[in-house]
């Protein structure tokens, strides 16, 4: 027999850890998609389980064990997700563009789906810790210590919590945490992030939007510190410099002039973003590629632009627009 109360306690007690947990596996797997996965999986096991759960250790505590040991599972048959600024040194900007399609590459995130939207007084430490740059940093670390990083300095959880939640002692979470933050000291950029307000904030982007919808290169350059990073999974290829970066555009880009691009925005990871559409021969806008941007005060110091287009509905993009008339 179904025992429905049991089954309102656990949907009522578990629901409210659903946005922590999903962060939690995107850090450790750096893919939505994947994390959608393992979140349900999650939540499927411990309804499973939850007649046996004897409060020993906190549901948020008990939740979080099956998460990260659903996690360390999927990573011993994957590899690490990169970024293209991860295989390799910066290209040419007029040169052949290589492409990896079949790579399992590092992917964005929407801010709502880790609570890393809603009142930017409470929900700081949320983008800082889903910030691009550190989930690509993430991807060097081995699983277990990625794993007790994130929980330790990032969930702050206590040794002895991790220590449980893995199954080892308290001296291995230590060593593993040390371990892992030497690896992100070295592998992690440093970065010049002022938080411009929000007024500010906007300006900047309305004319980064308006140099890309009027396809204007000089004024896209401009938007740029001297030395940016450009990046666009699935290619390799990657440019550093703000001269560069318009060259890039300049000799890749399919747009021929003002009125071919059109942006709408996002919020990705913590920081801006725009899901950018190209114009067709038919005139129809369609989805081309989702940019995230790394806003500091000196200008736009990184933009990763993904071409994987199965992401929009993520963020609640519509795969075409509408056609302006007039």
């Amino acid at each position: 027999m179904v025992d429905h109360g049991a089954d309102q306690d656990f949907a009522e007690l578990a629901d409210p850890y659903r946005r922590e947990l999903y962060a939690h596996c995107y850090r450790m797997l750096g893919s939505v998609h994947d994390a959608e996965d393992l979140v349900q999986e999650t939540y499927l096991r411990a309804w499973r389980a939850y007649d046996r759960f004897e409060g020993r250790s906190s549901l948020r505590t008990w939740l979080h064990r099956i998460a990260t040991t659903a996690c360390l599972t999927a990573l011993e048959q994957r590899g690490r997700r990169p970024l293209p600024t991860g295989l390799g040194g910066p290209a040419e900007p007029e040169g052949r563009l290589g492409e990896r399609p079949e790579l399992p590459w590092l992917e964005p995130v929407p801010d709502a789906l880790v609570g890393a939207d809603g009142d930017p007084g409470t929900v700081v430490a949320a983008r800082e810790s889903v910030r691009l740059a550190l989930v690509a940093a993430l991807q060097y670390l081995q699983p277990r210590q990625r794993a007790v990083l994130v929980l330790r300095d990032v969930l702050r959880f206590s040794a002895a919590e991790v220590a449980d939640i893995l199954g080892v002692s308290v001296p291995a979470v230590n060593s593993l945490l040390q371990r892992a933050r030497a690896q992100l000291a070295r592998s992690a950029p440093a970065e010049d992030r002022v938080e411009l307000p929000r007024a500010e904030q906007k300006q900047v982007l309305d004319r980064y939007v308006a140099a890309f919808e009027n396809y204007d290169i000089s004024g896209i350059t401009s938007m740029f510190t001297a030395d940016a990073v450009w990046e666009m999974p699935p290619y390799t290829s990657w440019v550093r410099g703000a001269e560069h970066i318009g060259r890039l555009i300049r000799s890749n880009c399919p747009a021929r002039g003002p009125g071919d691009m059109r942006m709408l925005p996002a919020a990705a990871n913590g920081q801006p973003a725009f899901g950018l559409y190209m114009r067709g021969a038919d005139g129809v806008h369609r989805a081309f590629h989702l940019q995230v941007l790394d806003l500091t005060g000196s200008g736009v110091a990184h933009v990763a632009a993904f071409f994987d287009v199965s992401l929009f509905p993520s963020f609640g993009l519509p795969a075409a627009l509408e056609t302006v008339s007039g």
